[in-house]
């Protein structure tokens, strides 16, 4: 995925917003998850009318050491099944290691192959310094700034309750070597129904930038399950070959009881 996160893992680029960063993305501690954790979801494509699974994308949190100090390493990797590689093919890894301390990215790893799109970068981030050193250069980056996969761990530790629906959550990402602020648009709260069961869930809609796969603007939208884990539910979006729905399908070590399950399949 280009971009989310869930953004996250057949995912598109977000969209440079002029919104001020708040604070919201700067200090938050990690109560959400926890490393062992391992998150699945599989990728429907909507052809003729009908959707077909098409892919899959797993995300795994281990505990490591980077540079001395204690980190999350988050792998997220996505593929289509072989069957469909023929209609787009999508072999994507990232990896992100996070600061525990601060929850804040000190490296990061994209290696995709979206549709013969391929893109490698490899980079270091200096919080300290507020410098960004990728594969092909140095740059300067704000404060408290992300990588597209911290940023998906991070915003799993947002009280969505101090919040009102429409309000927008913004924040900087570092990707392809540039800068972005975006934001979130939280919905509010609502059950949904998906391939795994009913959940109780909350909703949400990043804005995104035209890329190989995702229409700009407001057109995808995101459920994560409304207990403290906020695990990625459904993540539902147009793109530029019709339409996608992700649907978790599968999880283990979860930080806390799954109590925003309300019946399972």
């Amino acid at each position: 995925m280009r971009y989310f996160i869930l953004i996250f893992l057949l995912t598109g680029l977000f969209h440079s917003y002029p919104v001020k960063a708040q604070s919201e993305f700067c200090g938050i501690t990690n109560g959400s998850f926890k490393p062992g954790e391992s998150i699945t979801l599989k990728v429907y494509y909507r052809l003729s009318g009908v959707y077909v699974g098409a892919g899959e994308a797993t995300f795994n949190c281990l505990l490591e050491k980077l540079g001395g100090k204690d980190v999350y390493h988050v792998i997220g990797e996505g593929k289509t099944y072989r069957a469909y590689d023929w209609f787009f093919k999508v072999r994507d890894r990232y990896e992100s290691y996070i600061d525990t301390a601060s929850m804040r990215p000190l490296k990061f790893v994209r290696n995709v192959n979206e549709g013969g799109y391929k893109i490698y970068n490899n980079v270091t981030f200096d919080q300290t310094q507020h410098i960004a050193t990728s594969t092909n250069g140095t740059f300067k980056v704000p404060e408290c700034v992300q990588d597209v996969i911290s940023a998906v761990f991070y915003a799993r530790n947002i009280n969505f309750d101090k919040y009102k629906v429409n309000d927008k959550i913004p924040f900087t990402m570092f990707l392809d070597d540039q800068v972005y602020n975006i934001y979130i648009r939280y919905l509010g709260k609502e059950v949904i129904d998906t391939r795994y069961g009913k959940f109780r869930a909350i909703r949400f809609k990043p804005l995104l930038i035209k890329g190989t796969m995702f229409e700009g603007g407001e057109q995808m939208d995101v459920w994560v399950s409304d207990d403290p884990n906020k695990v990625p539910l459904r993540i539902q979006s147009a793109i530029s070959v019709g339409s996608i729905v992700v649907d978790m399908i599968d999880y283990k070590n979860l930080r806390y009881p799954f109590t925003s399950l309300v019946g399972k399949r």
